[in-house]
């Protein structure tokens, strides 16, 4: 039986099953949908792009794409000095408008200060990309209690307050996209980064319902799970990757692929190893898997 095969992996075996796993070059996933049409047209030019954590990694990567296809940007993040030389690196290949935003969204009132910043600019949102966020790591006795707050408030009451906030905007026009940043951290609990992969697994779940929720109309609401991806999230959360990082571009690459689908799919997996070991994750006994999590994350 496959399942008891899996079950006689060697720890090391399994390492990519979790989201710092290391990738395979090329696997064949037995669950793409042949009856799914890639090119669902998608009008990109003139619209309005709302980024968060944009001013680095998979959100810059975000905005550069949304760029090339003449959507205008509002981007959001903490640091001033980033959030410009997005703004200049953009402008260089592009003419789409920009507007920066310096935020810091890690406290319960920031989605409604943010809503209250872009209304005040009378801009239009028509694609948002909730995608800031961070992991923290260690043993959660010994975690800061006030910076795990902010790590939840951030991933999670953030994330809701503006997916709520912006989608009955979107509904009222039957046009846009929700794009919520989780990770495959979500597919298993994580011993030695609890709190991080708990808010993770609450964004896809909580997307996946509203996905439900607006099925039969145009508003796509998408989950978009990365692996580990060259970003500064190793060097804040305190952890080291298990293999190699994949670029930011892949994940931009894995989000427009799924968007423009002509059938909406409520959560994508980049790569094609991570959406493989991630499905195998669920078919493992749980205590084998967060066994293997903690001999690879908790502090030693």
């Amino acid at each position: 039986m496959l399942h008891e095969h899996l079950q006689a992996l060697p720890v090391q075996a399994l390492n990519g099953l979790l989201f710092f796993g290391i990738r395979p070059r090329s696997v064949v996933v037995g669950d793409i949908d042949l009856t799914e049409i890639k090119g669902e047209n998608v009008d990109y030019k003139g619209k309005t792009a709302l980024i968060t954590g944009a001013s680095s990694g998979i959100g810059l990567a975000y905005a550069e794409e949304f760029a090339r296809r003449g959507t205008n940007l509002i981007l959001v993040a903490r640091r001033a000095d980033l959030l410009k030389a997005a703004e200049k690196k953009i402008s260089g290949f592009s003419n789409v408008k920009i507007e920066l935003i310096e935020m810091d969204l890690s406290t319960l009132d920031a989605g409604a200060r943010l809503v209250k910043a872009v209304s005040a600019k009378k801009l239009q949102v028509d694609f948002l990309i909730n995608n800031a966020g961070f992991g923290t790591s260690g043993r959660l006795v010994k975690e800061d209690r006030a910076h795990i707050q902010s790590e939840i408030v951030l991933n999670v009451a953030t994330l809701v307050d503006l997916t709520a906030a912006y989608l009955p905007q979107l509904l009222e026009r039957n046009f846009g996209a929700i794009v919520n940043i989780a990770s495959t951290a979500s597919y298993q609990p994580v011993p030695g980064m609890a709190v991080y992969a708990a808010t993770k697994a609450f964004v896809r779940s909580f997307t996946s319902a509203v996905w439900g929720e607006v099925a039969g109309s145009k508003v796509r609401v998408l989950t978009v799970s990365p692996g580990a991806t060259k970003t500064e999230f190793f060097d804040v959360a305190g952890a080291k990757p298990m293999g190699s990082l994949a670029p930011v571009t892949n994940v931009v690459a894995t989000t427009f692929k799924s968007l423009e689908k002509k059938r909406s799919k409520p959560a994508v997996i980049d790569g094609g190893g991570n959406r493989l070991l991630a499905g195998v994750s669920s078919l493992l006994p749980e205590s084998l898997v967060i066994k293997v999590a903690a001999n690879m994350f908790m502090p030693k």
